[in-house]
């Protein structure tokens, strides 16, 4: 099915140049390593699973149009972003509020799969910038004649599965240190507050990114 929807020379292309945005850290790779570093492995690969179907359904708005829509209408952009923003913001709070354990401490800021991956979820939806991305990524790999909706679905669906594998190195990588440093008294103490510094400063970023500011 790709065969007809995309030569395969502009396939590797875009394989290429996915992988290539994939692996450099932004961020989702920060959300997610925060996410590995508070709790652990198995939190940043659900975070992992929330961010790529998050960014999958951008992919989708983008096939179907609703980047045209973001880019047109500042409004609508200036929502969308003030509400991914808002639920970071509301994450670093929930982070700082995280109950103190000290006979427990790896509990402390424990967060159930299910949930880990509806805030990955929400915070990849809710960035307008993702949608913009794909509406300017895509197109550069689709061939006449064909389908743009389709080539749209799959082109995104292969990126997204290129970033979901990357992120998942990322996750691995940081479960390495993981369990080290959460044993210690120092990150018992202030790990917390690591979290939360990182939720409001990616709220911060996102508040105030603009539609020419890329991915």
């Amino acid at each position: 099915m790709i065969g007809s929807l995309i030569t395969a020379p502009a396939f590797l292309g875009f394989v290429l140049a996915s992988l290539m945005l994939a692996v450099t850290p932004g961020p989702g790779v920060m959300y997610i390593v925060t996410r590995t570093l508070c709790q652990d492995r198995r939190a940043g690969l659900a975070s992992v699973c929330g961010i790529a179907t998050g960014n999958f359904g951008n992919a989708a708005a983008a096939s179907i149009g609703l980047a045209a829509i973001l880019k047109a209408s500042a409004a609508v952009f200036v929502f969308v972003k003030f509400a991914g923003a808002g639920y970071l913001v509301f994450m670093g709070i929930r982070a700082l509020r995280a109950p103190r354990t000290p006979e427990a401490p790896e509990n402390r800021n424990f967060v159930s799969p299910a949930q880990l991956f509806r805030d990955g979820f929400i915070v990849a939806l809710l960035n307008p910038k993702t949608a913009l991305f794909f509406a300017a990524l895509l197109p550069q790999f689709m061939i006449p004649g064909a389908p743009p909706l389709w080539q749209g679905l799959v082109l995104g669906c292969v990126f997204v599965s290129i970033a979901a594998c990357t992120d998942s190195v990322y996750v691995l990588a940081a479960s390495v240190v993981s369990s080290t440093i959460r044993r210690r008294p120092s990150w018992r103490t202030y790990g917390r507050f690591v979290s939360a510094a990182t939720f409001f400063g990616l709220g911060l970023y996102a508040a105030l990114a603009s539609p020419r500011s890329g991915k």
